[in-house]
């Protein structure tokens, strides 16, 4: 814990995840487009965000682990197709 707020490391492993896979945000290293669990926004995620010095390129401290869910290993997916597959893994699309 840190000034109250609790930070999580993810212990996952690093494995590629399948489209369909809900994953802790932290610990995201494939390219690929993911939805947030908490809000339902579409998560672009281009190689160059993946390297190993920066898996994700982003980090979000909260009291919560935030999970996304891999919709598909292509990142420029169609959002009218992302929305399907979003829709055929039971996440709700907000975009």
């Amino acid at each position: 814990m840190k000034d109250g707020v609790a930070v999580v490391k993810s212990v996952a492993s690093r494995a590629c995840p399948r489209p369909g896979a809900r994953v802790a945000f932290d610990t995201i290293s494939s390219p690929g487009a993911y939805v947030c669990d908490w809000s339902g926004h579409l998560l672009r995620i281009p190689d160059r965000a993946v390297t190993p010095a920066r898996c994700p390129g982003l980090n979000i401290v909260g009291r919560e682990p935030l999970t996304v869910t891999k919709i598909s290993d292509d990142p420029e997916v169609p959002l009218a197709q992302a929305r399907g597959l979003a829709a055929e893994y039971g996440v709700t699309a907000g975009f």
